[in-house]
């Protein structure tokens, strides 16, 4: 079975189009901060697509109008500066910005499975070093659903590998947050099973720059990971 990658970035912009911008009158840090958005998420996110030659998927609102990540229901769908709209309002930013980025990437994996391919969705994402006063113990995290053996036999993989690679990043597995847990992956995994979908989420520490030797190392890295996963074919 051939085997594919996509990659998405949900927080990819803290950008709020102009109808919605007087929610934030006043809030330009918070947005600009990883509160509104991933920073270097789309970083990560466009030069491993650009790399592997794949289709990226990116978020075009910030997550503090509606988060993409999150499923209908969620009490994080909507934050505290958005949560008071009207219905009509809500609704707009579904029928908007939510529906069409989680639909056309449903879509594209869809597509593929029909042609009997096997889809390795890397989802970016990029976290905060201190969270509520906390320090995570992490430079780099791997989310999964450990239920799923092709995704908890690869982690296992990516993990010993950029653990050698470069043992200055501490890589963890399912930190900061459980690969499990509420998101795009997880809900795709209910649509799709083990055998076609690996819906893998990519924390990166958001303080590691773009700009720095690491960070473009780590990127090497996830690109031979992913080539290597995809020159496996069966």
């Amino acid at each position: 079975m051939k085997r594919e990658v996509i990659i998405s970035s949900e927080h990819a912009t803290c950008d709020v189009p102009s109808a919605f911008k007087a929610l934030f009158r006043g809030q330009g840090d918070v947005l600009r901060s990883h509160r509104g958005y991933d920073p270097h998420s789309i970083d990560m996110a466009t030069a491993l697509a650009t790399r592997l030659n794949c289709k990226l998927f990116q978020g075009s609102v910030s997550r503090l109008l509606v988060e993409l990540n999150r499923s209908l229901g969620h009490k994080a769908l909507f934050s505290e500066f958005s949560r008071s709209l009207s219905e009509m309002h809500k609704t707009k930013l579904l029928n908007d910005y939510y529906f069409p980025y989680r639909d056309a990437i449903e879509r594209e994996i869809r597509a593929r499975v029909q042609k009997r391919r096997t889809v390795l969705h890397l989802s970016v994402h990029t976290f905060t070093p201190i969270l509520d006063g906390k320090p995570r113990i992490a430079d780099v995290g791997l989310l999964f659903d450990p239920s799923r053996e092709q995704e908890a036999v690869l982690m296992r993989t990516w993990q010993r590998v950029i653990s050698k690679q470069l043992p200055e990043l501490r890589t963890r597995r399912n930190y900061p947050y459980h690969g499990r847990s509420d998101g795009l992956t997880t809900a795709l995994r209910l649509k799709f099973p083990d055998a076609n979908y690996l819906g893998i989420e990519i924390e990166v520490r958001n303080s590691l720059s773009p700009s720095s030797a690491t960070w473009r190392a780590l990127a090497d890295v996830f690109v031979r990971l992913a080539n290597e996963f995809c020159g496996s074919n069966g």
